[in-house]
C-alpha cells in the first residue's frame, strides 16, 4: 500500500535522487528552463518552489539549507539575488510545467519546466552556410 507516499524512486536510490533532483534545480536556476520528463520536472518543480521560498527568506540559514539541497553556490547566489526577489509578492507556484508530447526513441512523456513571470533568454540559432556552386 501506498498511503502517504507522495514522491517516485524514478528506479534510483535516495542518493542519487537527491543529486538529481538538484542538478535539475540548478539548471533551472542557470538556464530559467528545462526540458526533461513529466515525471522529474514535477519532482524538481516542488523543490524548487521549496528553494525559492528559502531565498525569500533571505538569510544565512536558508541560504545554508540551499547550498546543503542544491550543491552550487552560484546558483544559490543568483536564486536569493534574482530570482526570489521577483516572487516577494507571490504566495506559491512559483514554476510551470507545461507538457511536450511523447519523446520519440522510448515513448517518455516530455515537459518543459521554467518559471513563471520570468522569461527565459532568446538563443540564436546558428545561421546554415549555403554552398556556392563550384
Amino acid at each position: 500500500m501506498r498511503h502517504k507516499v507522495n514522491s517516485k524512486k524514478l528506479g534510483r536510490t535516495a542518493e542519487h535522487r537527491k543529486a538529481l533532483l538538484g542538478s535539475l534545480v540548478v539548471n533551472l536556476i542557470k538556464r530559467k528552463r528545462i526540458r526533461t520528463t513529466l515525471t522529474k520536472a514535477r519532482m524538481a518543480s516542488r523543490l524548487a518552489d521549496k528553494m525559492v521560498t528559502l531565498g525569500k527568506r533571505d538569510n544565512l540559514a536558508a541560504r545554508r539549507l540551499a547550498v546543503s539541497q542544491l550543491r552550487d553556490k552560484d546558483a544559490v547566489s543568483i536564486l536569493f539575488k534574482d530570482i526570489a526577489t521577483q516572487f516577494v509578492e507571490r504566495n506559491g507556484g512559483y514554476t510551470r510545467t507545461l507538457k511536450l508530447g511523447k519523446r520519440a526513441s522510448d515513448g517518455s512523456e516530455m515537459a518543459l519546466l521554467e518559471w513563471v513571470g520570468i522569461a527565459a533568454p532568446v538563443r540564436k540559432k546558428k545561421e546554415k552556410k549555403d554552398k556556392e556552386p563550384a
